[in-house]
């Protein structure tokens, strides 16, 4: 069995290459129960192969203390939060990223900005410094190993991009 604290050390062996590809919109796609409530439906698509398997004991509360390790990390900056995030579907498995303002991540550009930014704040959770090596992960990697299936980033009025995670 493979277990997230246990993973992490020895995860610099184990990395397989990761790739993404960006594809248009699919009718399947667009029955996102969370469009239109959260972000608008997404334009554009990307399947993300994660260069780490799911840990074993990623689960549900796991995938929650990470989402509101990284809100914390916010609420300790002398600033307003740029974006909300949130954890949804039946297991918390979907993760939904929200700017908060106009002008904020409104190009496809600015959301990968904000996703490598989050990779810095994911390798100060307590769920990764326990890791000897952090670094060889991005976020997208860290939300394979707890076992988000999906990211999708918004602009919260106009853009957003979903992400599959494989």
């Amino acid at each position: 069995m493979v277990r997230l604290i246990s993973l992490l050390p020895v995860l610099g062996v184990l990395m397989l290459a990761s790739s993404a590809v960006v594809v248009p919109t699919t009718e399947a796609e667009a029955a996102d129960l969370h469009a239109g409530y959260y972000y608008p439906a997404p334009q554009t698509h990307e399947v993300y192969v994660a260069s780490a398997p799911v840990a074993d004991d990623a689960e549900e509360t796991s995938r929650a203390a990470f989402v509101i390790g990284l809100a914390a990390q916010q609420l300790q900056q002398n600033h307003a939060p740029g974006y909300h995030l949130f954890a949804k579907g039946e297991n918390l498995e979907k993760m939904i990223i929200v700017a908060t303002g106009d002008g904020r991540y409104d190009t496809l550009y600015r959301m990968r900005a904000l996703l490598a930014s989050l990779t810095s704040m994911a390798r100060a959770t307590p769920l990764f410094t326990q890791s000897a090596e952090p670094y060889e992960l991005n976020f997208l990697d860290f939300c394979k190993l707890l076992g988000f299936t999906q990211v999708t980033v918004s602009d919260g009025r106009a853009i957003a991009h979903q992400i599959k995670i494989r």
